[in-house]
């Protein structure tokens, strides 16, 4: 049966949207070729994790059930993506299926699986609705699948926890020291290393725990190392430093993501002057601090006086393409 158009503008969009969300510079991301699926591509950062997907239109209850297990049985996908027609038939045989498949070997596949709904009345003939449906998928991508698969589940709560420290600056000092290093194995020795007193340590570092963004349970030694969701948060501070410093631009897409993690920085002022580290200085008295503030204003806070400690070296993002050396 020929694919729809609906069914090919769905499909070709989900691959899209997933190429152009590597303009952000967080990760990499590059069309893979395997025919087993409506789309595929790998997101790189450490390391490659491949993302498969279907699309789902006119498909019947059988064709709902196959699609689905091509899906689940892919061993080597991180992540399986499902674009379907919205419809209460639809859901109900998706949830049905999905059903049977907690009570089979594939049960611990569906936590892999995303599923993003279509409007069913979609016209892929129509401008404006390709760019509702564009636009809906964008967002729904970049909030349950870049940001939980690609940067290790960061979410808008994780960065406001991170920010929040009355010891202006220090969670973003403390966690580039401790990725520098490589762990924390002393706090005695690293007390001295940062120059802040052990208690302080201590607090600073269990709060960056609790956000997940360093663990003990990364490696077999109980060593206090920088998690995949720290080094995303130490990769979006970078971005964002050497941004409010004014050194570069940055694109469409990684404000995007500082977006939907609560941090919309050119509309600080009515007019939409640009924040920056120059505003700060010159208006921070407009800036609250604490629980009337939003992200933006915390992670400028933050970032502001994290060079205070000492010197930051903000490494870029640690990544390469899929397939180069």
């Amino acid at each position: 049966m020929a694919e729809s158009v609906e069914h090919t503008f769905l499909s070709e969009t989900a691959l899209n949207i997933m190429e152009e969300s590597s303009n952000a510079k967080l990760f990499a991301c590059k069309e893979s070729g395997r025919k087993r699926f409506d789309f595929s591509c790998d997101i790189t950062r450490d390391w490659t994790r491949a993302v498969s997907g279907q699309t789902l239109w006119k498909h019947d209850r059988d064709g709902i059930d196959k699609d689905l297990r091509t899906l689940l049985t892919d061993g080597e996908a991180s992540a399986v993506v499902y674009v379907a027609r919205d419809s209460v038939a639809t859901r109900g045989r998706m949830d049905e299926i999905i059903r049977d498949y907690r009570n089979s070997p594939l049960r611990a596949s569906l936590s892999k699986l995303r599923i993003f709904w279509v409007p069913a009345d979609f016209d892929a003939d129509d401008e404006h609705a390709r760019e509702v449906v564009r636009h809906g998928l964008r967002h729904d991508m970049y909030q349950d699948l870049l940001l939980r698969v690609a940067l290790g589940g960061i979410t808008s709560q994780d960065v406001r926890n991170f920010a929040t420290s009355g010891r202006l600056g220090y969670p973003a000092w403390i966690l580039t020291q401790i990725s520098k290093d490589g762990f924390l194995d002393n706090y005695t020795k690293a007390s001295k290393r940062y120059r802040m007193g052990i208690p302080a340590l201590k607090e600073e570092v269990l709060r960056l725990q609790l956000t997940g963004m360093v663990s003990r349970e990364e490696n077999e030694h109980g060593l206090i190392q920088v998690t995949e969701k720290g080094h995303a948060m130490l990769d979006i501070c970078a971005h964002l430093y050497r941004y409010l410093s004014g050194e570069n631009e940055e694109s469409e897409e990684f404000l995007y993501i500082c977006k939907l993690l609560g941090m919309e920085f050119p509309l600080f002022e009515p007019d939409g002057q640009r924040a920056d580290f120059r505003f700060y200085e010159t208006k921070s008295e407009m800036l609250p601090f604490g629980r009337l503030a939003n992200n933006a204003q915390l992670m400028l806070t933050c970032l502001y006086y994290s060079s205070q400690h000492g010197e930051m070296e903000w490494r870029p993002p640690r990544f390469k393409l899929p397939g180069s050396q």
